[in-house]
């Protein structure tokens, strides 16, 4: 018997995609993540709001605006057609998908502003920033480049060193240029807008413990606190693509502080159109849920700034944040030279089913902050075997003969198989591997139970009774038949979370209602009218994931782009630059490279650096005997524990160099850009230990 539900209220959101790029592979585990969990609780009888935007201010939308010759508000209509076409084919279903660049936001942004500045928790402070003086503009930390003031590594971002993991104000780095212009820029006095968070720890301290948060994700905020939160600067100057900040003109709201207000904005338009009550959802008092679905590269926005914000402008602060992990592609990091970097659109146009990512995707995923991988060699097997193989299977071994020996109709026998039962009694487990959003365990039972099906239908073998003579094997190809699609009817409810659309065709084929959670307790009636079996799914031919690779291969040339001035190009380098976002193109030859020892090591053992906040502690083996300390600005993308017997890449005859917390004896090689990491490098299987890297 399924349980008795009560009735919820509930609110999801999932991170808002940034107006600048189109979908893809990565982007989609959460919104793939997110739809799953809302499409069980709303087949458990709750009422739920879906909601999300896009992220649409800033200063790269302005400069991409610029460079295309278009407004900025051109730029965010044509990419909010892109995206929302793409979640809609992915089955991704909003109840509202709008954009930060709303009315509703900014009336929301600027009322949480003053109700923030009438508690005493906004603060104004003259800070000296670097300014581009041929673009006229402030420059944001990532669009200021040059010379760590630590390591002297060269072309660095302005807030912190990817070789060697310092951080440090941009007006610390050597020779620095802009990324925009390639001027040297100056620096510039400017009055900014803080958000006094320093003031909130105790609250955030108290809220972070209190169950609102996976335990990994408290255990992150934990670290924070014991460095010390810091006033957050929620101000940019003019030019900027923003919201105004009321009663200071040219300064403009930071794009992390309307960003999150865009989930009130997308549900205050979803109650204009439904005659929803917002403040039922979004009071201080609301007894309604909210749960945000998240990457953890932005837990500190959503765990730390976000709940401040709202508790101290008064409005009610997220039941749960759920923070997933990222995702790698053949075990490594999405890589446009690889084929790996995948469009949402380019799989559309090469494997055409999107539920066949759905599936793999919810297989793959638990309630941690794990990374998963698409391996798609697996995809192309695990989709085959488990859907083709095991789950259509059940019907279209049996529904030909209900429809062609029985018109159609089901004989319900008096007493199913004991397996129909067994499926039955797992609804409770199910259900609850769907609520705690460990999706892997949900389909793992599943398809156990698909082969208990399999093996009810091959132990009855239908084949055999239709060839042989006398009403008795009639009636018992009638009944196994019929209980075999009982069972498929039940497999569809447990799968209908995670493939809608394929389910929905399944109910039209069983000429059945829609599937809700409490339909587990109905059954066929004895005489139920089936419609003819039309083919259901088509296995994935491996040569289309060929196609879909090769296609999104990218020949990386180095392209040129703007270059320091005059007076800065011998002082920071004297090759010519790639895109800004790249690193600077500085050829060796080949006699510098065979200096270079690059050896496979296995990491024995990582931890926090106390005092750190990009640093992780790596002990490396390289076979030597004596394991080596280096220390790696990893710590944003790994929990160290996740790191321990992996293997990795490291240059092992790098001068040791002494650092603030230790000496440091080699690097191990990462990546990186603006979509994540940085990440370490892994050899491929059959790599040994101590092995040369040629």
């Amino acid at each position: 018997m399924a349980t008795a539900i009560t009735p919820r209220k509930i609110l999801v959101t999932s991170a808002l995609p940034y107006a600048n790029g189109s979908i893809h592979l990565g982007h989609l585990v959460e919104y793939i993540q997110t739809d799953i969990w809302v499409r069980f609780q709303k087949m458990q009888g709750n009422t739920v709001h879906y909601v999300c935007a896009d992220d649409t201010h800033g200063t790269p939308i302005m400069l991409r605006a610029e460079k295309e010759g278009i407004t900025p508000e051109a730029l965010i209509e044509a990419v909010h057609k892109e995206h929302f076409a793409d979640f809609n084919e992915f089955l991704v279903e909003f109840d509202n998908y709008y954009s930060t660049n709303a009315p509703e936001n900014k009336v929301l942004s600027q009322g949480i502003y003053k109700k923030l500045k009438a508690n005493g928790k906004i603060a104004t402070k003259t800070i000296e920033q670097f300014y581009d003086p041929v673009k006229n503009m402030f420059l944001p930390d990532r669009f200021i480049k040059g010379e760590c003031p630590k390591c002297h590594a060269k072309d660095q971002y302005g807030d912190s060193c990817e070789v060697c993991g310092a951080t440090y104000n941009p007006t610390e780095l050597i020779n620095a240029y802009s990324a925009v212009s390639g001027a040297a820029p100056v620096r510039k006095e400017t009055e900014h807008y803080f958000f006094k968070l320093s003031e909130c720890e105790q609250f955030l301290k108290d809220w972070t413990r209190s169950g609102t948060l996976q335990g990994e994700a408290a255990n992150k905020m934990g670290e924070w606190f014991e460095n010390g939160l810091n006033d957050w600067d929620i101000s940019r100057d003019a030019p900027y693509f923003g919201f105004e900040i009321p009663d200071a003109p040219g300064k403009y709201f930071y794009v992390w502080l309307d960003a999150p207000i865009g989930y009130m904005a997308s549900f205050k338009k979803l109650c204009q159109d439904q005659g929803l009550d917002f403040d039922e959802y979004w009071g201080q008092d609301s007894k309604t849920e909210l749960y945000h679905f998240i990457g953890k590269d932005i837990l500190y926005f959503h765990a730390l700034f976000w709940p401040a914000t709202l508790e101290f402008s008064g409005y009610r602060k997220p039941t749960q944040i759920f923070a997933h992990g990222f995702l790698t592609v053949n075990g490594e990091k999405m890589s446009k030279s690889r084929g790996t970097f995948i469009t949402a659109r380019s799989y559309l146009d090469h494997i055409k089913n999107p539920e066949y990512l759905r599936y793999y995707y919810a297989a793959k995923l638990n309630s941690t902050m794990e990374d998963i991988d698409l391996n798609l060699e697996d995809f192309v097997a695990r989709v085959n075997s488990d859907l083709v193989g095991k789950y259509v299977n059940i019907a279209s071994r049996t529904a030909g003969f209900i429809n062609k020996r029985f018109d159609g109709k089901l004989l319900i026998p008096s007493t199913h198989p004991s397996s129909v039962q067994e499926i039955k009694n797992s609804a409770k487990f199910i259900a609850e591997y769907y609520e705690s959003r460990d999706y892997g365990k949900a389909l793992r039972e599943i398809m156990r139970l698909a082969d208990l099906a399999n093996a009810d239908v091959a132990e009855a073998a239908p084949w055999v009774k239709a060839k042989q003579e006398g009403d008795s094997a009639k009636i018992e190809l009638h009944w196994d038949c019929s209980s075999a699609l009982e069972m498929f009817r039940l497999l569809s409810l447990y799968l209908k979370p995670v493939l809608p659309k394929l389910v929905g065709e399944v109910e039209k084929f069983l000429n059945i209602a829609p599937l809700t959670w409490q339909s587990v307790d109905d059954s066929f009636a004895d005489g139920h009218q089936i419609n003819a079996y039309q083919h259901l799914i088509t296995r994935i031919d491996p040569k289309s994931i060929e196609a879909m690779t090769e296609v999104n291969k990218e020949n990386l040339q180095a392209t040129p782009t703007p270059q320091p001035h005059s007076e800065q190009r011998h002082a920071v380098h004297q090759q010519n630059e790639v895109h800004a976002d790249l690193p600077e193109v500085e050829y060796i030859s080949i006699d510098d490279f065979t200096k270079v020892d690059l050896r496979i090591a296995k990491i024995v053992n990582a931890e926090h650096v106390e005092g750190a906040e990009k640093l992780l502690k790596l002990t490396l083996d390289i076979g030597e005997g004596n394991p080596r300390q280096v220390f790696a600005g990893i710590k944003s993308a790994y929990d160290p524990a996740t790191l321990v017997g992996r293997l990795t890449v490291m240059v092992a005859n790098l001068a040791p160099r002494k650092m603030k917390f230790g000496m440091s004896e080699g690097m191990v090689l990462a990546a990186s850009d603006e979509n994540g990491g940085p990440f370490i490098l892994s050899p491929d299987a059959g790599a040994q230990l101590g092995m040369r890297v040629k």
